[in-house]
C-alpha cells in the first residue's frame, strides 16, 4: 500500500513525525507537507506566487505553500504515481465540530478525496503532544483495519466502496485508558472569543483572532461527547454543502422572482 501524508503543522511537527514511523512498517509512505505551521488555512490554494519543493534530511519533503497546495502538487505531478491512501496530522488539537470547516488538516485530507483517493485527517483532543505515540499507534491500528477495503476499492470490484474522507479525533491519554472507536457526527461549538487587540510600537491597532468557542453541542452521538468519554471519535464528511431539505424552499421563492429581462 503507498500513503501520502501532510499536515498543516509543519514538517518537523511531532505529529506527523510519529504518524510516518508508526506506518512505515506497514506501507509504503512519502511526506509532502507545508514548510511552516499553516493552522486554520481550509480548503486554501495558492495560485498568485511559486512554490518550491525542498527535500529535509530525513526525506521529508516540504513547500511553501499551504496543506492543501502540498497535497494538490503531489497529486499531481511531484509524486509520479497515485496513491492508495493520503493522510492528514496527527494535528496538534482537536478538529472537531465547525473547527472542520477552517482545519487545514481537514482540508488536506479533502484535497485527496476531491482527487478520489479515500482520505483520513488526524488530531490529537489536547495541544502539547502528549501521548503522541499512542495516538500514531492508533492511527495506524485504523489504518490496518481499512486496509482490505483499500485493496476492493483500489481494483474496482465494489462500486458502493466510493472513496471515503474520514476526521478522527483520537485523546491525549495512555494507551491502555483509550476506550476503543467510535463513529459520531460533529458537534458545533459557541462563536469564537472576543478578537485581541494590541498596540503596535508604531502605536497602531493589531487584531488577534480570538480562541476557538466552547462546545454548544456535545451531546451523546456527537465528536466532543465521544472523545470526552475517551473514546477515539471517526466521523465521514461530505463535500456537497448544498441544503437539500430546503431545496423546495427556495425553489418557491425564485418562481416569484420577476424575470430577468
Amino acid at each position: 500500500m503507498k500513503i501520502l501524508i501532510c499536515n498543516d503543522d509543519g514538517y518537523q511537527a511531532s505529529g506527523i513525525i510519529a504518524l510516518y514511523e508508526a506506518l512505515k512498517t506497514i506501507a509504503d509512505v512519502e511526506v509532502v507537507a507545508p514548510e511552516q505551521n499553516n493552522s486554520a488555512k481550509s480548503n486554501a490554494l495558492t495560485l498568485h506566487s511559486p512554490m518550491y519543493v525542498q527535500t529535509a534530511a530525513n526525506g521529508f519533503r516540504y513547500i511553501n505553500g499551504t496543506p492543501a497546495d502540498c497535497v494538490h502538487i503531489a497529486l499531481t505531478g511531484l509524486l509520479g504515481y497515485r496513491p492508495d491512501l493520503v493522510l492528514s496530522g496527527i494535528n496538534n488539537g482537536a478538529n472537531m465540530g465547525d473547527d472542520t470547516v477552517y482545519s487545514g488538516t481537514v482540508g488536506a485530507a479533502m484535497e485527496g478525496y476531491l482527487f478520489g483517493i479515500p482520505s483520513i485527517a488526524f488530531s490529537q483532543t489536547e495541544r502539547g503532544w502528549a501521548y503522541i505515540e499512542v495516538a500514531a499507534k492508533r492511527a495506524c491500528e485504523l489504518v490496518r483495519q481499512l486496509t482490505p477495503s483499500l485493496e476492493v476499492l483500489a481494483e474496482g470490484e465494489q462500486p458502493a466502496l466510493a472513496p471515503w474522507l474520514l476526521n478522527v479525533n483520537i485523546p491525549n491519554l495512555p494507551n491502555e485508558q483509550i476506550q476503543g472507536f467510535k463513529v459520531a457526527r460533529l458537534g458545533r461549538r459557541h462563536a469564537a472569543e472576543r478578537v485581541i487587540t494590541q498596540t503596535s510600537p508604531r502605536g497602531e491597532t493589531m487584531y488577534w483572532i480570538g480562541s476557538s468557542g466552547a462546545a454548544k453541542e456535545a451531546g451523546e452521538g456527537t465528536d466532543f461527547h465521544a472523545t470526552s468519554q475517551n473514546f477515539v471519535s471517526i466521523t465521514p464528511l461530505q463535500v456537497d454543502l448544498t441544503d437539500h431539505e430546503r431545496l423546495p424552499y427556495w425553489a418557491q421563492t425564485a418562481a416569484k422572482l420577476m424575470p430577468v429581462r
